[in-house]
């Protein structure tokens, strides 16, 4: 089998792993009760389990799993970390935001639902990924516990990904140029990927000044995956996204492709590729999963 073959059977061997644990943990810590709740409950089941990239919490397990952490710890803060990403997805979709009637290839959780619903099951799903993160079940060391839950917080807040998402509506009616645009998707999308990375060497007990290539890798592979999604959006099928696709266009938005063009936009996202798993150089064979991430990520049509 060649590098690329065996790079390609460790990543679909992950992910399969990792879905199955990850929708395991949602279904074990979501139990319907018996009682008004189940409406709700209902919806953040509908939302959280089957379906989805998976890929933040793959991040974290192939991190953590670097520095030798607990698996089961980390698919704990790997559930958290995908709580809170689908809470952004469900919000995300709202008539107020981007009014999307599919995701995941099904009824978003407000057609399913209903809008109200489906505001509690986004509110819910952000508790709930702290819930988990302080438990002690996650970890035993409240330090460390304390760290995951702050490095989620900064990541999901108007720090990271909401005020990404503000400045994504304001993209609406507003000229951006590279830079602004680089920072949007930084905090959008950059943001929870890097958390992810971030939570992964917390678990692992890595001291701060021992992250910086972490860092550099989680920066580059967010940027390069906000660009894939803006050409799945630009030349993507809906049926293979599992999403409407042409938003941003329809919408006026600026975006890495808008500015760049598409072949501009698809090389630099290669550049930003190759740059992540240069920042990996000083491991061995146990970044392999991290190294088959990158390459995945722009080679993915959904």
């Amino acid at each position: 089998m060649t590098m690329a073959g065996v790079a390609d059977s460790l990543l679909a061997d992950a992910r399969a792993r990792i879905e199955r644990e990850i929708d395991a943990t949602f279904d074990r810590l979501l139990p319907v009760p018996d009682d008004a709740r189940a409406r709700l409950i209902e919806a953040m089941r509908y939302a959280a389990i089957g379906g989805g990239k998976r890929v933040r919490p793959l991040l974290l397990i192939a991190t953590a799993g670097m520095y030798g952490v607990d698996r089961d710890s980390a698919v704990r803060a790997a559930t958290a970390i995908e709580a809170i990403h689908v809470y952004s997805l469900i919000h995300d979709d709202l008539p107020c935001m981007d009014d999307d009637g599919l995701r995941r290839g099904k009824p978003t959780v407000h057609i399913a639902f209903d809008e109200a619903t489906a505001v509690l099951a986004g509110d819910s799903l952000h508790a709930f990924a702290f819930e988990v993160l302080a438990d002690p079940q996650t970890c035993a060391d409240p330090f460390v516990r304390v760290d995951l839950a702050r490095a989620l917080g900064a990541a999901s807040g108007a720090h990271g990904m909401a005020g990404g998402q503000m400045m994504d509506m304001v993209a609406e009616t507003a000229e951006f140029d590279l830079h602004t645009i680089t920072r949007l998707q930084q905090l959008k999308t950059g943001a929870l990927l890097g958390a992810a990375v971030e939570m992964g060497a917390i678990l692992g007990k890595v001291p701060h000044d021992g992250r910086t290539h972490l860092h550099g890798y989680a920066r580059d592979i967010g940027l390069a995956f906000q660009i894939v999604d803006d050409l799945i959006d630009h030349e993507g099928d809906a049926s293979i996204a599992g999403k409407a696709v042409g938003k941003d266009e329809q919408a006026g938005k600026q975006t890495f492709l808008t500015l760049l063009g598409a072949e501009r936009a698809r090389e630099q996202a290669r550049l930003l590729v190759d740059q992540a798993v240069e920042h990996l150089g000083q491991h061995g064979s146990e970044a392999d999963l991290l190294r088959a991430i990158a390459r995945y990520i722009i080679e993915r049509d959904h």
